[in-house]
């Protein structure tokens, strides 16, 4: 343990010494929060109208018994004649107004008639313009058709639907809570680990070996199945708070890019259980990572090879990630807790989701420490190798 904690020290030194690998591992978690943020704010003033917006709209043969109901929702009328409605398109269409909505002659003695049963003629149609593309003229056509929706279910109402129930829907913010980030978060934090990993192994490896460097560790007196796990503990460590720091710049910047969602989103559900099982899963996973990725850094001659080489493994990593999205939720079977990485997914969906089983998220953990392990031989034996670690 001696020499491998002194290789731990030696990659630390190197890491916290030097600016450059520092601003690496922050700078991603800034513009994360940045980016996520603008997304944020961009996309709510994308689809929410202006708050001083006073609605007004163009009509033709607003019927008396409309009239009323427009008007107590806040929404001008100004009334066109059937031949201005060509003007009024092409003025909608330049986003120089909102809205035109075209009643029929005579709409409520047509409504008043009309028989759904007997009637062979269609019914009463109402035409409606707006643009999609202008967030005032959404707000105020989603208004136009609630009001219409709510005359016509009031002129034939046979029966209610959920009347004086105003908490219909019984998911509780718990639930939309869990629901929202167990599709999304598992996803993130393994992306966020593997570019941790990516940022630190090639250079310590692959860079190491490219300057000469590691030639001069393999003769010192140590073992080197030493030199393998100090380097891989060292850059598990090192991973871990660059997933950890790019992990909280994601949860803070979530309420700003689901502004759409406000009073749906409460990452206070979990507790203290939950965050263990997390951090369980999340460092073991990075163990399997970082191991991984260097066995990939030690076939390669410099770091600008090592991150070609590692490139098929991102995309994998992303792939295994989107599977966290699909199903109803994580799996049950044990077996499944034997995949690498797949594991890892369904172990972060189930604690996100407040559905999961502790002897699963275990099985989850050894599975990738065992992994780890076996990675961890295989990189000894590489480093014994004189062809593997003096090609250059």
């Amino acid at each position: 343990m001696k020499n491998v904690l002194t290789v731990m020290k030696k990659e630390f030194a190197r890491f916290f010494k030097d600016r450059r690998m520092i601003i690496m591992i922050v700078l991603p978690a800034v513009l994360i929060y940045v980016v996520y943020s603008f997304m944020g704010t961009a996309m709510e003033s994308m689809f929410t109208p202006d708050e001083d917006y006073s609605p007004q709209i163009y009509a033709v043969n607003m019927p008396d018994s409309i009239a009323p109901l427009v008007q107590n929702a806040g929404i001008g009328v100004s009334d066109i004649e059937e031949y201005g409605v060509e003007g009024i398109k092409e003025m909608i269409s330049q986003k120089e107004t909102e809205l035109c909505v075209i009643f029929p002659d005579n709409f409520d003695v047509q409504v008043a008639s009309y028989d759904v049963q007997t009637s062979a003629a269609p019914a009463p149609n109402v035409r409606i313009y707006y643009n999609s593309t202008v967030p005032n003229s959404s707000g105020v056509y989603i208004s136009i058709i609630g009001i219409l929706d709510a005359y016509e279910t009031s002129l034939i109402n046979k029966f209610d639907v959920n009347r004086e129930i105003a908490d219909a829907d019984l998911a509780t913010v718990e639930d939309i809570s869990a629901s929202i980030l167990s599709s999304l978060l598992p996803m993130l934090l393994l992306v966020f680990m593997n570019s941790g990993c990516m940022g630190l192994a090639p250079e310590s490896i692959a860079g190491e070996k490219e300057r000469g460097t590691l030639a001069t560790l393999l003769v010192t007196p140590m073992k080197r199945s030493e030199l393998a796990i100090g380097k891989i503990l060292s850059l598990a460590t090192l991973s871990f708070l660059s997933g950890l720091i790019m992990a909280l710049a994601t949860i803070m910047s979530l309420p700003n890019l689901m502004s759409g969602a406000e009073g749906m989103i409460n990452a206070g559900i979990y507790g203290v259980p939950d965050y263990f099982f997390l951090a369980l899963v999340i460092l073991s996973t990075i163990l399997l990572l970082v191991t991984l990725i260097s066995i990939i850094s030690a076939f390669a001659k410099s770091v600008k090879e090592a991150n070609t080489a590692v490139m098929p493994l991102m995309i994998i990593v992303l792939l295994v990630g989107v599977t966290g999205m699909l199903g109803s939720g994580a799996q049950a079977e044990p077996i499944y807790y034997t995949i690498p990485l797949y594991s890892s997914v369904q172990s972060m969906s189930g604690i996100f989701s407040l559905d999961y089983s502790a002897t699963n998220i275990i099985i989850s953990c050894l599975s990738s420490i065992v992994f780890a392990c076996a990675g961890s031989f295989a990189l000894t034996k590489m480093f014994n190798s004189e062809k593997v670690m003096f090609s250059r």
